[in-house]
């Protein structure tokens, strides 16, 4: 018996691939009662490849039943045994359960593999402390935002005319919004300033990243480098307009164009003498776990001929976990400026930075 249903993709755990089937004459995967029933055939059509599906990559439910690799070029499994309940629920049932399914499978991330396990943090529950310390936080860096925009504004003239690269005023103006946000909440612990560039060389920073308070710890260095954000939050009224004035790099995520346009503006920017900042992981990790680096940033300082300044943010993930930034838990920060990278090989290059973010994350842990 099929049903005439369609089912998608990624409800099923392995990349969309030609062809599959599930049918009702095998049972290598059970599911529970309430899965029962969902669609069991899907036919695309001939093909010569063959599946593979990892014993490591699904799980579903308590139970934690597998799917096991079939030996045929025509992959079948099947989802459960034809009955008779399966006649009585109706075509609009069948395609409503089957979202369902994603509660009881869980897909593992494709960077699973490539975390530092022995950097991860346990993330403490928030307390009535936490949330109010983070409305007090928030109140502070919007009225100081407020009063520091206006005076960008008033400079942004001259700064266009004197430093439209750098904008060195707009990023001490930077710094001292940062300052003035955190230093009532936090304290911040800076090791390495000795590893900087001089404030006119041109380099690529990269580092961790953990939380939305990262921003502000490196403001606080009063370095003039350009960060890449996505394009959405320089809408947001001050902080994304101030975003704007000081020359920040914008990014539309999943689109391709954005992210070529995006590595041609930071080469523009560092053969024009300005820094470019990047968090290599491309989001924010949400158990302190190192994940797997995006070799954009290396590139750039290859092909540039410019120093890779890697950078360990340590403690801003457990203070404002990633996913919770309406708290603010009780803590310290440390900045820890690594030695220059240089070379004219991004992989190398992206291997020697992560190994050196990754090796002072498990020594703090």
């Amino acid at each position: 018996m099929e049903a005439s249903c369609r089912v998608k993709s990624n409800s099923f755990l392995f990349r969309p691939s030609p062809p599959f089937r599930l049918c009702t004459k095998e049972s290598s995967l059970l599911l529970p009662s309430s899965l029962r029933p969902l669609c069991t055939r899907i036919d695309t059509g001939p093909s010569p490849f063959k599946w593979e599906t990892s014993r490591k990559a699904i799980y579903y439910g308590p139970d934690s039943t597998l799917f096991s690799q079939r030996n045929s070029t025509n992959a079948t499994w099947c989802s459960f045994n034809a009955k008779e309940e399966f006649a009585r629920r109706n075509h609009d049932n069948k395609c409503h359960n089957r979202n369902k399914l994603s509660r009881y499978i869980v897909v593992r991330s494709e960077l699973a593999g490539t975390g530092t396990p022995d950097a991860a943090y346990p993330l403490p529950a928030p307390g009535l402390g936490s949330k109010v310390r983070g409305i007090f936080f928030y109140a502070v860096t919007a009225v100081v935002a407020i009063f520091l925009f206006v005076l960008m504004l008033v400079v942004h003239p001259f700064v266009l005319l004197f430093d439209r690269y750098r904008r060195k005023s707009h990023h001490l103006i930077a710094k001292i919004w940062a300052i003035a946000t955190v230093t009532p909440f936090l304290k911040v612990e800076v090791e390495g300033l000795e590893n900087l560039p001089a404030p006119n060389t041109p380099a690529v920073y990269v580092s961790n990243h953990q939380s939305f308070l990262d921003i502000y710890t490196l403001l606080t260095l009063g370095r003039s480098f350009k960060f890449i954000s996505k394009t959405a939050i320089f809408i947001f009224p001050v902080v994304g307009w101030a975003m704007f004035l000081m020359g920040l790099i914008p990014l539309r995520r999943m689109d391709s164009r954005s992210q070529l346009e995006c590595l041609k503006r930071c080469m523009d920017l560092v053969k024009k003498g300005a820094s470019v900042f990047f968090f290599p992981e491309g989001t924010r990790s949400k158990d302190g776990k190192l994940g797997a680096f995006k070799k954009g940033a290396f590139s750039i300082a290859a092909k540039t001929k410019v120093p890779v300044v890697p950078i360990t943010l340590i403690g801003t993930g457990k203070i404002m976990p990633a996913g919770r930034e309406g708290i603010l838990n009780l803590g310290s920060v440390r900045i820890v400026i690594h030695k220059p990278i240089k070379g004219n090989n991004a992989d190398v290059l992206c291997n020697e930075g992560r190994n050196v973010i990754a090796d002072m994350l498990v020594r703090e842990s």
